[in-house]
């Protein structure tokens, strides 16, 4: 028997990017799926890498796009990266921020204390995005790390998406202090637990369904932190991408667009190696997965998935799976 997607949750974790907009544009739908939540009882919470703008500039922001928003609703790095440093320092610990006044704002919400150097002797360094950070910033961070600071990465995004190409993002910078350093810190953003956590956390949720378009960081993410995760497949992966995910980015679900949250979602079901959903059927042999249906039918890559990913529950191949689609009959 099926039911719609969203029946089994009682709340919905949203990337932004490819989820709700594709640069200054807004998803067909999108918006009309998440005010629809408020109906359904369901709560709506937006989770972001941004750790440079506050929850309510993302909130006014998606706002104009017309989406439901107010800033309690919007989990960025800086929040769950505040709280997870917090969580491995004493009260009242000195902090060298290197990172935005949103970042520092996050950290002294945490009854924090924060140092503007390295010589201030700082219990913890937390490093986050900022158009200003200069060289002077990342030597502080450096100084303070190497010194046996704990030290804490909102995010390690290496690239930001700007008008006129890939920018440098925080995770070139985190790179920069790792280099100097020899040591990793611990990381609060996408693809780690925390982020989601604390969003979920927050808002109450206990059965929370995480929806993104990537793979990497929204799916390995919410899968991370145990939660059900779905792939929405209007920004950056594929249901090629999919099939050939590495096991730790394997979504509970596929969907096309967020309207399909409120259909039934098709059950899969398996008897002598083949795999079912809807009318179309998988099945693996070798590095080839056969598909008895229609490349544009949903189903039938919900069928492969679960035929190939079943052929290989615990290790991720070396080499991708072929897909072969036959019409079904």
């Amino acid at each position: 028997m099926t039911a719609r997607l969203i029946d089994g949750f009682d709340g919905l974790l949203a990337d932004l990017d490819g989820v709700v907009y594709v640069g200054p544009r807004v998803i067909d739908g999108a918006t009309e799926a998440l005010e629809r939540l408020a109906e359904e009882g369901k709560s709506l919470a937006y989770v972001t890498n941004n750790a440079s703008r506050s929850s309510e500039q993302v909130a006014s922001h998606l706002r104009e796009l017309g989406a439901p928003a107010i800033a309690a609703q919007v989990f960025g790095s800086a929040l769950a990266g505040a709280e997870l440093l917090a969580g491995n320092v004493a009260p009242g610990a000195s902090v060298l921020v290197v990172g935005s006044q949103t970042l520092a704002d996050a950290v002294r919400a945490q009854g924090l204390i924060v140092v503007p150097s390295a010589a201030d002797r700082p219990d913890a360094v937390i490093q986050g995005f900022s158009p200003t950070l200069a060289w002077k910033d990342l030597a502080e961070a450096s100084y303070a790390v190497a010194a046996g600071a704990v030290w804490v990465a909102t995010n390690t995004d290496m690239s930001l998406p700007q008008e006129r190409g890939f920018a440098p993002g925080n995770g070139t910078m985190v790179a920069a202090v790792a280099a100097a350093t020899g040591k990793s810190p611990m990381v609060a953003g996408k693809p780690e637990a925390a982020l989601f956590e604390t969003a979920a956390r927050h808002s109450g949720v206990e059965r929370a369904l995480v929806i993104g378009d990537r793979l990497d960081t929204d799916i390995l993410g919410g899968n991370r932190a145990g939660m059900a995760t779905v792939l929405v497949l209007t920004g950056v992966d594929t249901v090629r991408t999919a099939l050939a995910a590495c096991v730790s980015e394997r979504p509970d679900y596929l969907i096309r667009s967020m309207g399909e949250l409120y259909e039934e979602y098709p059950a899969i079901t398996t008897d002598d190696g083949n795999y079912f959903c809807g009318t179309s059927v998988a099945r693996v042999s070798g590095s080839t997965v056969s598909i008895s249906g229609l490349e544009d039918d949903l189903d039938s890559w919900r069928a492969a998935c679960a035929a190939w990913w079943a052929a290989h529950p615990d290790t991720t191949p070396d080499g991708d799976p072929k897909p072969v689609f036959t019409t079904a009959g």
